[in-house]
């Protein structure tokens, strides 16, 4: 029987673009520590479990019909919404844009119902529980529980607006070393990359891997957890500034993709590697960079196609991984996280990451929740660098 968060993520993110028991981890962690935020007192059980006068409305965006950027509506003072059993009113402090949100309002990827409130992504505090709804528990050991005023993020829909109801099993306690912001900006992104080298293809320590778009966004955090755990990173991006910034996130070697010249880029990767090819493949490109990198996997190395930018690969014939034993894998996020203790296993580790400074999170800006039609325009303008946010 599927868990309620299992059921969570295949309603909310299982689409083509998103990308089990945890392996023995590469790095050591220190427990991560929590506190409540201050103005809150320690949870007991009521109706509506709170320990604060809550406001009647708070802000939210929505659409009517999809289109456009310019049909998203901000209004000022929405109804409050009332968290049913089993759930938890959050308010945000940062939410996280995606370019899954985009899909939803063009109507790329279908919508259930109108009005409709994006968004996927947050970070805040916990003010209230639905009624008879127990707390979850803050870590995957089942020690200590989420409270009335713990700091959160949360994969979860309608969070472009002021305060979200949420799955109890959708909030990951936020230690203290890792801010508001950073918490809206890591999670989806993050956990994407961090599940993809950890269970898609187990990296190893001086492994060489490829990445393609690798100064996007989950491109980003995978060539510097890749670096953090000691692989050998050929970064492959569209620009000499986006060749750098893959540098500066930890990629060993930057190279093109070849458009002129497909061959040409089979025959840099396999110099580099000294004629072996990598280890492991992570594409988010798809259709026009799927036959190139299939030719530079090693014998009995990973392609894990967890996106396609360019369009679905059509038409392969699954008799051509014979030629090297490949393991060809298309993941989604959910099936890795579908379990808390999955989910606040791979957390933990990931905060781990952030709070050492093995990561650096880049946030390209944060803007009022009024200005989404400006944030949205930016982010599918494929201009940005880092992290988009809005803060209510």
């Amino acid at each position: 029987m599927p868990t309620t968060l299992h059921l969570l993520w295949r309603t909310f993110f299982l689409s083509p673009t998103t990308t089990r028991t945890l392996t023995k981890p590469i790095t050591t962690l220190r427990p991560p520590t929590f506190h409540l935020h201050p103005q809150f007192q320690p949870f007991t059980t009521s109706p509506i479990s709170t320990k604060m006068a809550l406001p009647k409305t708070t802000p939210q965006v929505s659409i009517s019909t999809t289109g456009p950027p310019s049909l998203l509506t901000y209004t000022p003072s929405s109804p409050l919404p009332t968290p049913p059993k089993g759930h938890a009113l959050v308010r945000n402090a940062f939410i996280g844009i995606n370019y899954i949100d985009t899909y939803f309002r063009s109507g790329l990827y279908p919508i259930a119902s109108f009005p409709f409130v994006p968004g996927r992504e947050a970070s805040g505090v916990v003010v209230a529980f639905g009624p008879d709804t127990s707390p979850p528990s803050a870590t995957k050991d089942g020690k200590g529980v989420v409270e009335v005023g713990s700091r959160v993020a949360y994969l979860h829909t309608a969070t472009y607006a002021g305060h979200t109801v949420v799955p109890v099993e959708a909030l990951v306690p936020v230690p203290d070393g890792v801010g508001d912001e950073v918490a809206a900006a890591s999670l989806l992104q993050g956990l994407t990359a961090l599940t993809l080298i950890r269970e898609a293809h187990r990296v190893e320590r001086g492994d060489w891997v490829l990445v393609t778009a690798a100064a996007g966004g989950v491109g980003g955090w995978l060539c510097q957890l890749l670096r953090a755990v000691g692989a050998r990173t050929i970064a492959v991006a569209s620009s000499e500034e986006k060749r750098g910034l893959a540098r500066e996130n930890g990629a060993e070697v930057a190279i093109g993709y070849g458009e002129e010249d497909r061959e040409k880029f089979v025959e840099e990767v396999l110099g580099i590697t000294g004629g072996e090819g990598v280890a492991a493949v992570f594409d988010s490109v798809g259709k026009a960079t799927f036959d190139s990198v299939l030719k530079v996997v090693r014998r009995k190395g990973s392609l894990i196609s967890f996106g396609n930018a360019s369009g679905a690969v059509e038409g392969f014939a699954l008799g051509r991984l014979g030629a090297k034993n490949v393991r060809l894998m298309r993941p989604t996020l959910f099936n890795f996280i579908a379990t808390r203790e999955e989910l606040l296993g791979y957390a933990e580790e990931l905060w781990g990451f952030v709070e050492r400074g093995e990561v650096k999170v880049h946030i390209h800006e944060i803007y009022p929740l009024e200005d989404v039609v400006r944030a949205t325009v930016d982010i599918e303008s494929r201009k940005t660098t880092g992290k988009l946010l809005l803060k209510p």
